[in-house]
Protein backbone atom coordinates (compact mmCIF):
# COMPACT_ATOMS: atom_id res chain seq x y z
CA UNK A 1 0.00 0.00 0.00
CA UNK A 2 2.86 2.38 0.81
CA UNK A 3 4.36 1.87 -2.64
CA UNK A 4 0.99 2.40 -4.35
CA UNK A 5 0.45 5.66 -2.45
CA UNK A 6 3.92 6.90 -3.43
CA UNK A 7 3.37 6.00 -7.08
CA UNK A 8 -0.13 7.48 -7.22
CA UNK A 9 0.73 10.66 -5.33
CA UNK A 10 4.36 11.17 -6.35
CA UNK A 11 3.93 14.95 -6.55
CA UNK A 12 1.82 15.34 -3.42
CA UNK A 13 3.60 13.04 -0.94
CA UNK A 14 7.23 13.50 0.02
CA UNK A 15 7.41 10.26 1.97
CA UNK A 16 5.52 7.32 3.38
CA UNK A 17 6.90 6.06 6.66
CA UNK A 18 6.30 2.65 8.15
CA UNK A 19 6.69 2.30 11.90
CA UNK A 20 6.56 -0.92 13.86
CA UNK A 21 3.80 -1.23 16.42
CA UNK A 22 1.80 -3.79 18.31
CA UNK A 23 0.40 -6.67 16.28
CA UNK A 24 -2.52 -5.72 14.07
CA UNK A 25 -2.02 -1.95 14.16
CA UNK A 26 -2.73 -0.19 10.87
CA UNK A 27 -2.92 3.59 11.10
CA UNK A 28 -2.60 6.05 8.24
CA UNK A 29 -1.97 9.67 9.17
CA UNK A 30 -1.53 12.70 6.97
CA UNK A 31 -0.41 16.00 8.47
CA UNK A 32 -1.22 14.69 11.97
CA UNK A 33 -4.79 13.81 10.96
CA UNK A 34 -5.95 10.19 10.95
CA UNK A 35 -6.96 9.07 7.46
CA UNK A 36 -7.57 5.42 8.42
CA UNK A 37 -7.48 3.51 11.68
CA UNK A 38 -7.96 -0.23 11.76
CA UNK A 39 -8.92 0.08 15.42
CA UNK A 40 -11.72 2.53 14.59
CA UNK A 41 -12.92 0.82 11.41
CA UNK A 42 -12.47 -2.77 12.56
CA UNK A 43 -10.81 -3.77 9.28
CA UNK A 44 -8.05 -2.98 6.86
CA UNK A 45 -8.93 -0.63 3.99
CA UNK A 46 -9.19 -1.71 0.40
CA UNK A 47 -6.41 -0.08 -1.63
CA UNK A 48 -8.96 1.80 -3.75
CA UNK A 49 -10.62 3.13 -0.60
CA UNK A 50 -7.34 4.29 0.94
CA UNK A 51 -6.25 6.01 -2.27
CA UNK A 52 -9.55 7.88 -2.43
CA UNK A 53 -9.20 9.04 1.19
CA UNK A 54 -5.63 10.25 0.65
CA UNK A 55 -6.61 11.92 -2.63
CA UNK A 56 -9.45 13.75 -0.90
CA UNK A 57 -6.87 15.33 1.43
CA UNK A 58 -3.93 16.03 -0.89
CA UNK A 59 -5.50 16.60 -4.33
CA UNK A 60 -9.31 16.68 -4.12
CA UNK A 61 -9.70 17.94 -7.69
CA UNK A 62 -7.75 15.01 -9.11
CA UNK A 63 -9.43 12.00 -10.72
CA UNK A 64 -8.07 8.55 -9.94
CA UNK A 65 -9.38 6.82 -13.05
CA UNK A 66 -10.51 3.27 -12.31
CA UNK A 67 -10.08 3.85 -8.55
CA UNK A 68 -12.91 6.38 -8.64
CA UNK A 69 -15.38 3.96 -10.16
CA UNK A 70 -17.82 2.28 -7.84
CA UNK A 71 -18.74 -1.36 -8.00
Amino acid sequence: MAQELLITFERELSEVALRPGPEGVFLVELDDAVVWSRAAEGRFPELKELKQLVRDRVAPERALGHSDRTG
